[in-house]
C-alpha cells in the first residue's frame, strides 16, 4: 500500500512538472542550477583561497528604505458614518483625530466597499475587492473567481512591498481577510498577517470580538489576554500598549529604519464596550433621538465644510416596501414607547463612549511619536472602513449575534441590562435609527453599496513634514483603493508588475497624494469606480452615480428587475433627487459601465442571501466535514470555522472522565460564551449540561444527582423534532451518566453560530467568557482527569456512542 502510494506520487509530481515545461517553455533546468544564479547576480570574484578572492555584498544585503523616508501609521475603525466623530461635525468626541486633523487634511468624499473585510482587502492590495476574492466578509465566502476569501497572489500587499524595501511592518487589531476555516491551530497560516507581509501581528483574527474576553492572536500563534476586565483591561488599552512596545524595540537596535503599522482597532463594531466613566461622560446626550440628531449634526458638517450648502435630508426608509427590508427598518422616534427611547439612548451613549475612548488610547501613541521626535516624518492615516452599521435591527440589542442567528430582540429582554451597558455582560448594538442618523445626511448604511451611507466614511491624513496645508477639507472623490497607492508614491515605490515570480493585477486605486497640494474643490483624478455588496451595486462616474435599488441579505434575487436611480453626486451630494427620469441615456450608459466594471473584475454571480443562509455555508478546509468528532484536553480552542458544527441537527456529546476527588469540579467541554454557546461541566458534585441561548435568561439547563469518585462515561444528546418560527432548532434533551438517563427536558438550539469569531470549542477548561453564569473562566477542570470528548452529529444511538468512547479512550 506505502510503495503504492509513493508510486503515484511519483507519476504524479512528474506529470505536473511536465505541464509546466509544456506551459513555460522558457523554463529550463539551468535556471535552477546554483552555478548560473552565481554568475547572474555576484559581481565578485571566486578563487581556490578567499585570500584571493573578492567579496561582493550587494545581491545579499536587504534594501534600505530611502533616506528620510516616512513612517506610516494607518489607525482604520469599524462601522463609522461620516456623521459620528467631532472634526466632522459629530457628536463624538474625538480628542486625538481633532489634533490631527488641525495639523493635517479632512477629507469629504472618501468611500469604501459598504463592508469590513472587502474594504480592508483594498486597503491592503490597492485592487478592487473583487479582485482580492472578497465579494463580502471572510464568513460569506464562495466558490467563485471574485468571491472565494483568499487574497490571491496576483494582489500583493502594501505590507510585502515596503517589508521588502526596507520598512519594519506591523499589524495591530482586527484582521478579518483570513478564511475562517484557516482560523485555526492546524491550519494553513498562507493569508496570516505574518504571511502577508507584516513582521508582527496582535490581535485577532476574525470580524469582531468581546472588547473584555478577546480572541488574541500574537504573530503566528493563539494567546490569552494578559490580565482580565477586573483588573481593568479592555482590548484598545491592550492594543495600544503593545503597539508602543513595538516601536519602542524598532527603535531601539533599527533607529534609522521607518516602520508601517496598520493599527485596526475593535471599535466601532459590535460588541459596543466601553468603560463606565466614559459611558457617563455622554449621558443624556442623546435623548433627542435620532431625528433630533440628523436635524443637528447636517447644519454643523456644513458649517465645516464637510457637506455643500444647501444639502437636503434624506428619508430614513428611502427603499420601496417592495425592496426594503424589515430588519433595516428604522422606526420612527415620536412612535417609540418611553422605555423604548431610555434604551435606545443609553445604546448610543456606549457607541460614543466606545469610539472616543479608542480614539484616547491611539492619543497615546501620537503621543509617544511627538516626544521621540518621529510625528514630524510620519504620515497618519486614520479613517474608517464602511458606514454605521444596522446590524442592531430596529429595536437595538444586548447581544448582536441574534441578528446573525435570525432571531428578533425583545424588549422587555434588552431593558433588563439598561445599568450595565457596554460592560461584560452585553454584547450590544445600537438600533438601525442610530446607524442612519450616524451616516447623515445619507440614505441607509453598512452593507448597502448603493447609498452612501454605506460607503461614505470619514478620512483625516496628517503629515507635517509633506502636507503644507492645515485644518483644510478635502472635496476630491476617492474611494478605499486608492491608499495603497497614496502610500507608495509618498515612499517613493511602486507596485511591481511581477512579484515573486506571479504576474500581478493591476493596481485599480488612483493615488490621492496629488490631494495634498491641491485647493479644496480642485478636479478629482478619479473617474470611475463600481460598487456592488450583497446583492447591492452602484457606479460613480465624473460625478455621475447610478444606483440599483436592492437590499441586501433579504434571499430576494431578481436583479435583472431592479429599478435604477440616477444622480448628480456634484450637485446633490446626499443622492436626494432622482434624475432617472430626464437623464435616462445617461442612466443606460452608466448601466452598462457597470456590467463593464462587474465583468473586468470578476463581480458576478450577485448573492442577497440571508446573513444565516451565508454563514452556514460549508467551505472546503483541510478537514473534510465529518459526522464524529474526537477532542482532548490541554489544546488551544478550536475557532467554530473548523469545529463540529451542531447547528440544525440533532447531536451527542460523550466525554470519559476519571473523578479521583470526591469534590471534583470544573469544565469538562465548553463552546462559545455567556452570548450563545454549550457547556458541560461538574458544580457540587454533579453533572450540569448547559444550552445557553443567544444568552436569553434563563439557561437551558440539565442537572444529574450527585457522582462519587470513579470512572464515569458522561454525556448528553439533543434530539431535534422541528424547526421554530425563527430557524431555532426545537427538541429534547437529555443527559446521562453512564447508560442510565438522570434527566430530560425540551431544549432549543441556535439556528446560527455561537459567535462571528473567538470563543472557540474547548476541553478541560473554558476560554474567554464563561459560557454559563454557573462558572467563572477559565473554570479548570480539577479533582479528576478527562481522557477525551466525543462529539457525534450523526444518527447512530446514544448506547453504540458510549460503547465507542469506552473503547476509544479508557485507560488502565
Amino acid at each position: 500500500m506505502i510503495s503504492a502510494s509513493i508510486n503515484l506520487l511519483k507519476k504524479t509530481l512528474f506529470s505536473g512538472l511536465a505541464f509546466l515545461l509544456f506551459l513555460s517553455p522558457q523554463l529550463s533546468f539551468s535556471q535552477s542550477d546554483p552555478r548560473e544564479v552565481r554568475k547572474e547576480v555576484f559581481k565578485g570574484e571566486i578563487k581556490l583561497d578567499v585570500r584571493d578572492s573578492k567579496a561582493d555584498w550587494v545581491p545579499y544585503t536587504p534594501k534600505k528604505a530611502p533616506k528620510g523616508a516616512p513612517n506610516v501609521l494607518f489607525v482604520l475603525y469599524d462601522d463609522t458614518g461620516l456623521a459620528s466623530w467631532s472634526p466632522f461635525g459629530g457628536a463624538i468626541n474625538m480628542p486625538t483625530l481633532d489634533k490631527l486633523a488641525k495639523n493635517g487634511l479632512i477629507y469629504t468624499q472618501w468611500h469604501t466597499t459598504a463592508l469590513c473585510s472587502p474594504t480592508r482587502s483594498t486597503l491592503l492590495t490597492g485592487r478592487n475587492h473583487h479582485l482580492t476574492g472578497n465579494a463580502a466578509i471572510t464568513e460569506g465566502a464562495n466558490g467563485f473567481p471574485g468571491a472565494h476569501g483568499r487574497i490571491p497572489e496576483q494582489t500583493a500587499t502594501i505590507g510585502q512591498i515596503l517589508q521588502d524595501n526596507g520598512w519594519s511592518t506591523f499589524w495591530m487589531g482586527k484582521n478579518h481577510n483570513v478564511p475562517e476555516q484557516d482560523v485555526s491551530s492546524g491550519g494553513s497560516r498562507k493569508q496570516w498577517p505574518t504571511q502577508m507581509g507584516f513582521d508582527r501581528f496582535y490581535g485577532f483574527i476574525g470580524g469582531e470580538t468581546n472588547q473584555w474576553y478577546p480572541d488574541l492572536i500574537e504573530d503566528n500563534h493563539f494567546i490569552e489576554a494578559p490580565y482580565g476586565p477586573e483588573k481593568g483591561y479592555h482590548l484598545s488599552k491592550d492594543l495600544a500598549d503593545k503597539a508602543l512596545e513595538y516601536i519602542r524595540d524598532q527603535k531601539a537596535t533599527n533607529p534609522s529604519k521607518p516602520w508601517f503599522m496598520w493599527y485596526c482597532p475593535g471599535a466601532n463594531h459590535a460588541p459596543h464596550h466601553a468603560p463606565a466613566d466614559y459611558i457617563a461622560k455622554y449621558k443624556g446626550k442623546f435623548d433627542g433621538g435620532y431625528d433630533a440628531y440628523r436635524k443637528w449634526v447636517l447644519p454643523r458638517m456644513i458649517e465645516r465644510g464637510i457637506i455643500p450648502k444647501g444639502t437636503d435630508l434624506t428619508e430614513f426608509n428611502p427603499l420601496p416596501p417592495n425592496v426594503s427590508s424589515p430588519a433595516d427598518y428604522v422606526r420612527p422616534w415620536n412612535e417609540l414607547k418611553p422605555e423604548e427611547k431610555k434604551l435606545f439612548s443609553r445604546l448610543a451613549e456606549v457607541y460614543a463612549a466606545f469610539s472616543e475612548y479608542t480614539d484616547v488610547q491611539v492619543g497615546r501613541i501620537i503621543d509617544y511619536l511627538e516626544k521621540t521626535g518621529q510625528l514630524e516624518n510620519t504620515v497618519v492615516i486614520y479613517a474608517a472602513d464602511n458606514g454605521a452599521s444596522g446590524e442592531g435591527s430596529p429595536n437595538g440589542s444586548v447581544n448582536e449575534n441574534k441578528f446573525f442567528n435570525g432571531y428578533p430582540d425583545e424588549l422587555a429582554e434588552n431593558l433588563k441590562y439598561m445599568n450595565v451597558m457596554g460592560g461584560p455582560d452585553t454584547y450590544e448594538h445600537f438600533p438601525t435609527g442610530w446607524a442612519a442618523a450616524f451616516s447623515t445626511p445619507f440614505k441607509m448604511f453598512k452593507r448597502y453599496s448603493e447609498y452612501a451611507g454605506g460607503t461614505s466614511d470619514p478620512l483625516v491624513i496628517s503629515w507635517p513634514k509633506g502636507i503644507k496645508a492645515r485644518g483644510e477639507v478635502r472635496n476630491q472623490y476617492h474611494h478605499s483603493t486608492d491608499i495603497v497607492p497614496t502610500i507608495l508614491e509618498i515612499c517613493g515605490l511602486e507596485m511591481p508588475k511581477v512579484y515573486k515570480g506571479v504576474g500581478q493585477y493591476p493596481i485599480t486605486g488612483t493615488s490621492m497624494k496629488y490631494t495634498f497640494d491641491a485647493t479644496p474643490d480642485a478636479p478629482t483624478q478619479k473617474h470611475r469606480q463600481y460598487y456592488a455588496m450583497l446583492g447591492t451595486r452602484a457606479i460613480w462616474e465624473d460625478g455621475w452615480k447610478a444606483v440599483a435599488l436592492h437590499a441586501p441579505l433579504t434571499s430576494k434575487g431578481h436583479f435583472d428587475q431592479d429599478e435604477w436611480e440616477l444622480y448628480n453626486v456634484n450637485t446633490d451630494r446626499a443622492e436626494s433627487k432622482n434624475l432617472a427620469k430626464e437623464n435616462p441615456e445617461k442612466l443606460k450608459q452608466l448601466i452598462a459601465a457597470w456590467f463593464d466594471e462587474a465583468d473586468r473584475n470578476l463581480v458576478l454571480p450577485l448573492d442577497d442571501r440571508s446573513a444565516v443562509e451565508q454563514l452556514g455555508i460549508e467551505r472546503p478546509s483541510e478537514e473534510e466535514p465529518r459526522e464524529r468528532y474526537l477532542y482532548f484536553p490541554g489544546t488551544a480552542p478550536v475557532p467554530e470555522g473548523v469545529a463540529v458544527n451542531v447547528r440544525g441537527r440533532s447531536f451527542k456529546i460523550i466525554a470519559d472522565v476519571t473523578i479521583k476527588d470526591i469534590n471534583a469540579s470544573g469544565v469538562i467541554f465548553a463552546h462559545g460564551s455567556r452570548f450563545g454557546g454549550h457547556t458541560l461541566f461538574i458544580k457540587n458534585k454533579k453533572l450540569y449540561y448547559v444550552y445557553n441561548f443567544l444568552g436569553i435568561k434563563p439557561e437551558q439547563k440539565l442537572i444529574s444527582g450527585e457522582l462519587k469518585p470513579g470512572k464515569y462515561t458522561l454525556g448528553m444528546e439533543f434530539i431535534r423534532e422541528k424547526t421554530g418560527e425563527h430557524g431555532e432548532q426545537i427538541g429534547q434533551a437529555k443527559l446521562y451518566v453512564n447508560d442510565k438517563m438522570v434527566a430530560k427536558g425540551p431544549m432549543k438550539t441556535q439556528a446560527g453560530k455561537f459567535t462571528l469569531s473567538g470563543d472557540g470549542l474547548c476541553v478541560g477548561y473554558d476560554s474567554g467568557d464563561a459560557v454559563s453564569s454557573e462558572y467563572k473562566t477559565p473554570g479548570t477542570f480539577k479533582g479528576g482527569t478527562i481522557l477525551g470528548v466525543g462529539i457525534t452529529v450523526e444518527k447512530a444511538q446514544y448506547l453504540d456512542l458510549q460503547k465507542e468512547a469506552q473503547r476509544a479512550l479508557y485507560r488502565d
